[in-house]
């Protein structure tokens, strides 16, 4: 690997803390390790030299004696926190938003903690090693401030047996991405069936069919993009300001529309796990294992 920078920003404000522990944060490795550890584990693999974690505030202490003591000294470690009150000019906090203000707004947390590119994920999904190195490459090979990436999963390797779930269908021409489909995708009579959330018509999926599971490539341009359209977001939503959420594949593919950045589509053969419907755990837990006993990882992560 080079010695190009390269950071991996986990969103992690999601995670509430109780009984003195991390709420949404579950033991499923040999050594209870938690499914971020693996996804830290593998980026260090794939070369990524320093880690962001966006938090709540509050969870600091907690969060850095439970995950990030683990990882100290293995990768360089910061903490960013995403705050309700933290607004652009002119606008202050509406006395009943309890809601963070979403993934895009989680980001720009981290805005003067990252000079380099750098890769998000979701803190409590399992990527799998292939998409950390997928990623990894892209930055070593990317010199363009404004061509983004998102890593593509093949649709039949984020499905749950469990019921639908929520998968951003990508439309792809000439390798860069067109459109995101917010969509429901679920397998009805054998088939891979997408229900757009926007209400549109329904469409079949071939198994190999790209997906995003949000994780994507950026350099630090994109803070400024968020930012500079925040107010604009805010505005836009003044009747819905309780609920509306500054979404990250909603800045990017107003980005593309507006011809302010391209993203290129990688794919990935890494399978997925996430926990969507409780009955999923059992099984990431024994995906986990089976990987450990094929010597994919070693039973203690950090030793």
């Amino acid at each position: 690997m080079s010695n190009t920078n390269k950071t991996l920003l986990i969103m992690a404000a999601g995670m509430g803390s109780r009984y003195g522990g991390l709420k949404q944060i579950e033991p499923i490795g040999p050594s209870g390790e938690f499914i971020i550890d693996y996804s830290i584990y593998d980026a260090i693999k794939a070369g990524y030299n320093k880690v962001v974690f966006i938090i709540k505030e509050e969870n600091y202490e907690i969060f850095r004696e439970t995950i990030g003591k683990r990882i100290e000294n293995k990768i360089n470690v910061e903490y960013a926190f995403q705050r309700l009150e933290d607004l652009p000019k002119g606008f202050s906090l509406p006395a009943d938003r309890q809601k963070p203000w979403g993934t895009a707004h989680a980001i720009l947390a981290a805005k003067d903690l990252i000079n380099e590119q750098f890769t998000i994920i979701n803190a409590d999904d399992f990527y799998g090693r292939d998409s950390f190195f997928v990623s990894s490459n892209f930055i070593e090979n990317n010199n363009q401030d404004l061509i983004f990436s998102l890593t593509g999963y093949m649709i039949k390797n984020v499905l749950s047996k469990n019921g639908a779930v929520k998968r951003g269908v990508c439309h792809i021409q000439d390798g860069f991405l067109k459109q995101l489909i917010e969509s429901s995708v679920e397998v009805v009579d054998g088939k891979i069936i997408a229900s757009p959330l926007d209400g549109s018509a329904k469409f079949e999926l071939s198994e190999n069919d790209l997906v995003s599971m949000n994780m994507l490539t950026f350099s630090p341009k994109i803070f400024d993009y968020i930012e500079a359209n925040f107010p604009k977001f805010l505005e836009a939503n003044k009747e819905n300001i309780l609920k509306c959420e500054y979404l990250i594949p909603d800045v990017v593919y107003q980005m593309i529309l507006d011809n302010k950045a391209s993203v290129k589509v990688l794919p990935t053969t890494a399978l997925w796990y996430g926990i969507t419907y409780k009955e999923d755990k059992e099984e990431v837990v024994n995906n986990i294992h089976t990987l450990v006993k094929k010597g994919e990882y070693p039973k203690k992560l950090w030793n």
